[in-house]
């Protein structure tokens, strides 16, 4: 089975609402590249999530919130916007935290759930990870599954283990 059938089976993704914010993205030329879990699945042995994670740059996100609340709907937090779809349990989180503006420059295209997608670079993907474990009002089951994901990259890329600081350094197995 190929990992977008595969992953569409597990998100019940039956309005292919994945492609549909792709496409809707891309056909109203939104700079985005993909962060997160779903990144780190670029880079190392993928793992299953039921979120996908992405930056929209900063002086589009009005745009696409309109957009994608015309087609889906849209929640809004503090920190993403938050796009679902009846049919899919799916969940697209759109980071509006302008610390992560500055990945999309960087992303390069990459295989991310069986399509090509902008994804931000290792590194970046690295720091949003590091800023994510050390928020200390995230809940503490994601922020173990963020070490988790530290870890997941530092196996395959030894050299970004001196980009840790050293209290996370501390926490990993």
């Amino acid at each position: 089975m190929q990992a977008r059938a595969f992953w569409k089976m597990i998100v019940a993704d039956r309005s292919d609402f994945l492609t549909r914010v792709i496409e809707l993205l891309k056909d109203n030329n939104i700079s985005f590249c993909v962060l997160g879990g779903q990144a780190v699945n670029a880079y190392a042995e993928p793992v299953v999530s039921l979120d996908l994670d992405v930056v929209v740059a900063v002086d589009q996100i009005e745009v696409a919130e309109a957009l994608l609340g015309a087609e889906f709907r849209v929640e809004r937090f503090p920190h993403s916007l938050n796009v679902s779809a009846l049919g899919s349990d799916l969940r697209v989180q759109i980071q509006t935290d302008p610390r992560y503006g500055s990945f999309i420059e960087r992303s390069a295209v990459r295989d991310v759930l069986g399509l090509q997608l902008p994804v931000a670079s290792v590194e970046d993907v690295l720091q949003g990870k590091i800023w994510a474990a050390l928020d200390p009002g995230r809940r503490p089951s994601k922020r173990q599954k963020d070490l988790a994901d530290i870890a997941r990259l530092i196996e395959n890329f030894p050299a970004l283990r001196a980009l840790i600081p050293p209290e996370l350094l501390a926490r990993l197995v």
